[in-house]
C-alpha cells in the first residue's frame, strides 16, 4: 500500500511539474513580434557600405572597422577620419527596431532608418559627444531636414541642456538625467518608422523621447537598417558597441 501511495504521489508531482514547466516555457516563448537580426557571433545579414561620405578618407575603399566582441558589434574608424555604415542586407518598410548601446562618450554614431547604400536616411541620432544628442531625428544626406532634438549634451555625459524650442518636450529633466542614463552600461534605444511621409517615434529605456510627423516624402518607402561610425577627426581608438538588435515589422 505504501509503495502504491508513494508512486501515486510521485506521478501527481511529476504531472504538476510538467504542467508548470509547460506554462513557464510558453511564457518564455511568447511571441512579441520582434525578431533578432544580429546573432551575436558574426555579421550574417549585414554588410559594410563604403559608399557614404563618411568613408571619403579612404576614397570610399573601406567603411570603418566592424567586428564582433563579447556578443556585440564593435565599430570604430579604420584610419583617422574614415568611418562608414554597417547595413542590413534586407530592406524594411514600416518597423520598430530596438537594441542596446554602450558607446564611448566622444564618438559620433547613428541609427539609420530606411537607409540607402550611400547613407541617405532618417537618422535616430546617437551623437554621443559634447553638443550631441540621443534619439533626436535628422535627415541624413537629404538636406539635413528634418532636424528635431529636445536636448544637447554639455561637456560631460552626465550633463544635458534642454532645447526649449523643441515641439516635443524633454521627458526627463536635466537634473534627473544622471540617474536615468547610465554611461558605461548597456542602455536600450528604440525607434519606429511608419508611413511615407513617415511618422517617427523614438524611445530611450522605454521612455518616449521624440515623436515627429514629416510633411513630405523624402525617401523611398523602404530601406536598410544601418549603424554608423562618423567620418572626420581621429576616432580610431574610440568605439561604438551595439547588441541584442531586434526588429518588429509593422507592414
Amino acid at each position: 500500500m505504501r509503495s502504491i501511495l508513494l508512486l501515486t504521489l510521485a506521478s501527481t508531482s511529476l504531472a504538476a511539474f510538467a504542467l508548470l514547466d509547460s506554462t513557464t516555457a510558453g511564457e518564455k516563448k511568447k511571441d512579441d513580434g520582434y525578431v533578432s537580426i544580429f546573432n551575436g557571433k558574426d555579421l550574417t545579414g549585414w554588410h559594410v557600405s563604403t559608399k557614404t561620405g563618411h568613408s571619403n578618407a579612404s576614397k570610399k575603399k573601406t567603411g570603418g572597422t566592424w567586428v564582433i566582441k563579447d556578443g556585440a558589434i564593435l565599430g570604430c574608424q579604420d584610419i583617422p577620419g574614415n568611418g562608414g555604415i554597417i547595413i542590413t542586407d534586407k530592406k524594411y518598410k514600416n518597423f520598430e527596431v530596438v537594441f542596446e548601446m554602450n558607446n564611448d562618450f566622444t564618438i559620433d554614431s547613428g541609427l539609420f532608418l530606411r537607409s540607402t547604400e550611400d547613407g541617405k536616411c532618417y537618422q535616430a541620432m546617437i551623437d554621443y559627444h559634447s553638443k550631441g544628442n540621443l534619439m533626436g531625428i535628422y535627415g541624413e544626406g537629404i538636406g539635413g531636414q528634418p532636424h528635431v532634438r529636445n536636448f544637447d549634451f554639455l561637456e560631460k555625459v552626465t550633463d544635458i541642456k534642454e532645447n526649449p524650442k523643441s515641439a516635443f518636450k524633454l521627458p526627463v529633466s536635466p537634473k534627473d538625467w544622471p540617474k536615468f542614463w547610465k554611461h558605461g552600461e548597456w542602455n536600450e534605444l528604440k525607434a519606429r518608422i511608419v508611413g511615407n511621409p513617415p511618422h517617427i517615434t523614438t524611445w530611450i529605456k522605454g521612455v518616449k523621447f521624440m515623436e515627429y510627423q514629416d510633411d513630405k516624402k523624402r525617401l523611398n518607402d523602404e530601406g536598410g537598417i544601418a549603424l554608423q561610425v562618423h567620418g572626420g577627426g581621429d576616432f580610431t581608438k574610440e568605439y561604438v558597441r551595439y547588441r541584442n538588435i531586434r526588429v518588429k515589422v509593422l507592414d
